[in-house]
């Protein structure tokens, strides 16, 4: 086959032009990932360090914020260069390393948020047997687990995209994603189709529905027992019941999106919904557990309050 089958170059086409306006764009979304880098890199330090937090639940948390570093990323270092070319011109081993990375991102969204649910699960229905059944090596092997089969699986999806013969290099989005790449392709995409689809259903609808069946469980047990009981369960579940349904919201979104005609969307429109795949769950996150979880907010607030001066200094004085 010729070259011209393999572009060395895709051109992402969904950027606006949006003329003078693009230097202050370019500053406002630097600040939102400066933003995203600083409260996700709060979260990790307080936890990591605060002896009372090495717990399963907080350590899931802290894995949700390295996650949301590395997917930000991979997305805002080419997102802002873009923001100040004219052209938006990505080389062919640069887009399929960033498709990998944001989709990679999104599985172990996905399946951490399918063992944050279990921990729930345990810890509400069966608080006696807790310690004996989430024991660190459990832990370690859960999350092992959701790092390792989405990077797998992710991987597999990218590398049969990766050996498509493309019959143009035009990608309708913001960023690199592996559907608008196959549909590209010159050749059958069956087997790209069957193996997108196992993937889908087991880093995608699987978590979701495995998540949606333990708050069922949950939700049973509450209604049998105290209001305190119920009131102690919302405050620990309702930080991941919202980043459970931010996070639908915006994999539906963006699911959503790759099946339809982009081009007949209004512009500005259809690049919002973009990204709000990539922006919205970094950001998010650290702040619906740093302001819902009192043990993270108490840590946070004396963190950046800074250090109580001495108060026999402080009566010598």
């Amino acid at each position: 086959m010729g070259n011209n089958t393999y572009p060395p170059y895709f051109n992402l086409t969904m950027f606006v032009n949006i003329g003078t306006y693009r230097y202050p764009t370019f500053v406002l979304c630097l600040l939102l990932y400066a933003l995203i880098v600083l409260a996700n890199f709060l979260i990790i330090v307080v936890i990591s360090q605060e002896k009372t937090l090495h717990e399963p639940m907080y350590f899931f948390i802290m894995c949700l914020s390295i996650n949301s570093l590395y997917g930000s990323a991979g997305f805002f270092f080419r997102f802002l260069r873009d923001l100040l070319y004219d052209t938006h011109l990505i080389s062919r081993s640069a887009c399929f390393t960033q498709t990998y990375v944001i989709y990679s991102y999104a599985s172990y969204e996905l399946t951490l948020l399918g063992i944050m649910a279990y921990d729930r699960y345990v810890a509400v229905c069966q608080p006696l047997h807790y310690h004996n059944k989430m024991t660190s090596k459990l832990v370690s092997k859960l999350v092992t687990f959701a790092w390792i089969y989405p990077a797998f699986s992710v991987g597999t999806c990218v590398y049969l995209a990766s050996r498509l013969p493309l019959c143009g290099n035009k990608i309708p989005k913001v960023f690199c994603a592996n559907w608008p790449i196959v549909k590209l392709s010159c050749i059958s995409t069956v087997i790209n189709n069957l193996v997108g689809m196992l993937v889908s259903t087991t880093t995608v609808f699987l978590p979701l529905a495995f998540v949606l069946y333990t708050y069922a469980r949950i939700f049973l047990i509450c209604r049998k027992r105290s209001s305190e009981f119920k009131a102690k369960v919302i405050q620990s579940c309702l930080p991941h019941i919202i980043t459970f349904v931010n996070y639908s919201i915006t994999v539906f979104c963006d699911v959503a999106l790759s099946r339809i005609d982009l081009e007949n969307l209004n512009p500005f429109l259809a690049v919002i919904l973009s990204l709000e795949f990539v922006v919205i769950p970094p950001i998010l996150n650290p702040l619906v557990y740093g302001l819902k979880l009192p043990e993270i907010r108490k840590l946070i607030l004396k963190m950046l309050s800074g250090p109580k001066p001495d108060k026999q200094t402080k009566s010598h004085k």
